[in-house]
């Protein structure tokens, strides 16, 4: 079942291997998830992401921050690309920059972000090595919309991760990954079919049919 006329148009940013893209994609092509990525958009032209997508057939843009004076100029660019491609959703896959306001008012409630940690719990940088540090015994992570805080948006799912004894930031960022590559496509899967509702994205309505 889905929630909306035809599948959820999906825009990722991401500037590097895009294993979370890749997890979604997965999804799509193998498991029905009922959406569509539309477009990659990156600020590196090596990103691995832009060959996954191109394989696949899918729209890519490259951004460089260089070519603009400042991050709202960027982000506007940005923007344009996504606005242009009919993009319903953000999907933030390991996208290394901080979106400013001005992206957020283009996307009201419509950027997701997937975060190495059990939010609001470890926010920011390096949240394994803070798990790790504080001695929590168990650690994840958590799909959640972006806002203009530091991973302080809506948590829309959060999926959990056990820190073993001898755990170091890249044995617990491996496990915690295995886990974000599930999370991301479920917290999507059930935006597509209404399970979950965000603010700024609303279906389109349907045609009713009289006899």
């Amino acid at each position: 079942m889905t929630f909306f006329d035809s599948p959820l148009r999906l825009g990722v940013l991401a500037s590097g291997r895009g294993s979370n893209f890749a997890a979604i994609l997965d999804a799509i092509e193998a498991d029905g998830l009922p959406a569509t990525v539309v477009i990659v958009v990156s600020d590196r032209p090596d990103a691995l992401a832009l060959e996954r997508a191109r394989l696949h057939g899918i729209a890519t843009a490259v951004v460089v921050p260089r070519d603009y004076p400042d991050r709202q100029a960027f982000d506007v660019a940005v923007v344009e690309r996504l606005q242009t491609a009919g993009v319903q959703l953000v999907v933030l896959a390991g996208f290394m920059r901080l979106v400013t306001p001005a992206f957020l008012a283009a996307f009201p409630g419509q950027v997701l972000n997937i975060h190495p940690a059990l939010l609001p719990s470890f926010p920011g940088l390096h949240a394994q090595r803070q798990a790790i540090e504080y001695g929590v015994r168990i650690s994840g992570c958590t799909v959640h919309v972006v806002d203009e805080g530091v991973d302080t948006g809506p948590i829309l799912l959060q999926r959990a991760v056990e820190v073993h004894d001898g755990d170091d930031e890249e044995s617990l960022a491996a496990r915690i990954l295995v886990e974000e590559h599930k999370a991301y496509p479920e917290a999507i899967r059930r935006i597509a079919t209404g399970e979950i509702r965000i603010p700024g994205l609303a279906p389109t309505p349907r045609q009713e049919h009289v006899a």
